[in-house]
């Protein structure tokens, strides 16, 4: 092969590498770019000179697949941290939070309990329990308006997944033509689709299989594919079958069918953050907030009732409370089969921070068994009692509810429902009091006797309402009670049912005169199927002792603060859930946002860091580095100067011996 040709190849190949090199510093800041390097070889057989045998691209898959698995999580912790940061902000705002607004409204009852017949103590504890309740609403909008936020969230990531998944089954065509074509891959288009995957890994967690080396398909971590080959298949974000107001994502599959995808399917990236924030926060937050509500409005609704007020009449509620919310499926056997859904104030202290699907287990259910109820939260079955329910009245009652069915309709298997009993209940918390004249201070009763009882309740009105309903009662409304040591409690006019409750049997019938107490039973009064009045018995009388409780309508009396200080009590009793104080089940859930956005920001600053490390590595290989291209221009400049030399030489050794013919 003459100088020329060797010249001639060194020439080409320089310029290449010059042409790689120039690539390179113009790409330095687009995203995506991976370093190309010219590859040289040495002339095929038979030839000498220099060739070039590819322009090849620094990309490491085991990197990338580690960066983009490092990313996914990133993105996740990052939208979810943003979101429960909210959250936590509003909980624990000292000013605008609720556990001070609480802390006002018991402070107010305070003062009246001791001026119970002024107009200034009366105004303020409207005054508070206007404010505490109307905090509590615009904290359920905020929730409610972070779930609509969420939505449109879902929406467009969704959006954006649909769009990322068409572009790469279209690059994965227009690769394959390029090979067909040239027989080499085309750089430019291949760090197109690898930043696409990137991308996509940054929306919600994938899985990338790479078909013969060449053709990237994608799929859901169940499988369902996104890609394939040079087809793609669509998500959509859907309304929840089981809760309207829920965005969830569906999956569109080759023959047309949209499947509604669980919600753990989407994990990792800005999706899987959304929606295992609203799953494990904020639909929990959302929850305890009306749960505390609830509890509060509830408790003190009952307190309320056990009063007079300055009419002499008794208290009614001094809270509204929004009832349950329900959902039935749209494969239910008919689309009317449930009626209503109540608080049971008999058993609100069995009322949870969570939702609940019902399933109908036999057709034309007659006992509880029939019946299966699960708890969202922790997806733990509701243990049924045998008379939770009742087939003639055809309700069910679970978790401090009562559901009741349509009797026209019958309920077959498989029906189900959605029931979200406090969901939205701070929605509806508001204050029924304007009169000051109405707020029931004083005492319903006149209580003596030596009789060691607690909690006593007037559950079904004033003992008036309770004559006129069985009679039998002594003049003046009297209700005349006798234990001895045997714990034999008599007294109760004719008519009305009598039940005991304890730990160890629950509630079982008590017949007086017969049926013996011991320390520690509850005793309720039932007519006709309603609680009449309740209390507890504390301890039994000593031997040869008889103890004695005398009950009497209590004269309106503005002086008398016996219920306003039961109401002032509430505060320190564990209304909520049976277990906790209103301000011990703020101050818990508080603590539980908190705790989370913590956790949250420490393994966010943890997946940042190896984030970043990764994105060093890949840097170190596949990123183009400005003093390194600097130097090449300079050497590969040197290169093409050289190789013109020896063409220069080769011309010069030609005219030298062609000038020696002449």
């Amino acid at each position: 092969m003459s100088m020329f040709s060797t010249g001639l190849s060194g020439l080409s190949a320089a310029q290449s590498a010059l042409n790689t090199t120039s690539n390179n510093i113009s790409n330095v800041y687009t995203p995506g770019y991976n370093r190309e390097l010219t590859q040289l070889g040495e002339g095929s057989a038979g030839t000498r000179g220099v060739q070039v045998d590819d322009i090849e691209r620094q990309f490491n898959r085991y990197v990338a697949d580690q960066l983009n698995s490092a990313k996914t999580q990133s993105s996740a912790l990052e939208k979810y941290a943003e979101q429960v940061s909210q959250i936590d902000n509003l909980l624990a705002d000292r000013d605008a939070g609720l556990a001070p607004l609480m802390q006002n409204f018991f402070s107010s009852l305070e003062d009246l309990a001791s001026a119970p017949s002024d107009p200034a103590s009366r105004q303020g504890v409207l005054g508070t329990a206007q404010t505490l309740s109307a905090q509590f609403r615009s904290f359920d909008g905020y929730l409610q308006d972070m779930q609509s936020n969420i939505n449109s969230e879902i929406q467009d990531e969704v959006t954006q997944i649909n769009n990322t998944t068409e572009q790469v089954a279209g690059l994965n065509r227009e690769i394959a033509l390029a090979r067909a074509r040239t027989g080499e891959a085309p750089n430019s288009l291949l760090n197109q689709r690898d930043k696409l995957i990137t991308d996509l890994n940054e929306r919600m967690d994938l899985r990338l299989n790479i078909q013969d080396g060449k053709t990237y398909n994608v799929s859901l971590p169940n499988g369902q594919p996104l890609v394939t080959g040079t087809d793609s298949f669509q998500l959509e974000s859907i309304k929840s079958e089981i809760d309207p107001q829920r965005t969830v994502v569906g999956y569109r599959d080759g023959g047309g069918n949209l499947v509604e995808l669980e919600e753990d399917v989407i994990t990792g990236g800005a999706l899987g953050g959304l929606m295992t924030f609203r799953q494990e926060t904020l639909d929990k937050t959302q929850n305890q907030i009306g749960q505390l509500g609830v509890s509060l409005s509830i408790a003190f609704n009952e307190q309320h009732k056990q009063g007079v007020d300055l009419n002499g009449e008794q208290g009614g509620d001094f809270f509204n409370v929004r009832q349950p919310q329900t959902y039935s499926y749209e494969n239910n056997s008919a689309d009317d089969l449930l009626t209503s859904a109540e608080f049971n104030v008999d058993s609100i202290d069995d009322l949870r921070a969570t939702d609940y699907t019902v399933r109908v287990v036999s057709d034309n259910p007659t006992e509880s068994a029939d019946f299966e109820v699960v708890r969202k939260d922790n997806g733990e079955p509701v243990a049924l009692e045998d008379d939770d329910f009742d087939a003639t009245e055809n309700t069910l009652r679970f978790g401090g509810i009562t559901l009741t069915f349509n009797e026209s309709t019958s309920l077959q298997a498989d029906d189900r429902f959605e029931v979200q009993p406090v969901r939205r209940a701070g929605a509806g918390m508001e204050a029924n009091i304007a009169d000051l004249d109405k707020i029931a201070a004083a005492s319903m009763y006149e209580r003596s006797g030596d009789m060691a009882v607690s909690d006593l309740r007037f559950t079904g009105g004033s003992l008036a309402a309770i004559d006129a309903e069985v009679g039998g009662l002594e003049s003046s409304d009297k209700l005349e009670l006798s234990l001895d040591e045997n714990g034999q409690l008599t007294g109760f006019p004719s008519g009305v049912e009598v039940t005991r409750t304890n730990e160890v049997n629950g509630t079982t019938e008590f017949t007086p005169g017969s049926d013996q107490l011991e320390a520690g039973d509850r005793v309720n009064v039932v007519y006709d199927g309603k609680a009449l009045l309740s209390f507890s018995v504390d301890d039994l009388p000593e031997e040869g002792e008889v103890t004695t409780l005398t009950l009497s309508p209590s004269a309106a009396n503005s002086g008398d603060n016996r219920n306003a200080l039961a109401l002032q009590d509430l505060q320190s009793q564990s209304v909520v859930g049976g277990s906790a104080s209103v301000s011990g089940a703020y101050g818990a859930m508080v603590s539980d946002v908190g705790n989370r956005t913590n956790i949250t920001q420490v393994n966010l600053d943890a997946r940042q860091g190896l984030t970043d490390q990764l994105e060093a590595v890949q840097q170190s290989e596949s990123g183009v580095n400005l003093d390194e291209e600097a130097a090449n221009l300079i050497r590969y400049q040197q290169y093409y100067q050289a190789n013109a030399k020896v063409i220069d030489s080769a011309t010069t050794i030609m005219d030298t011996i062609l000038g020696l013919r002449g």
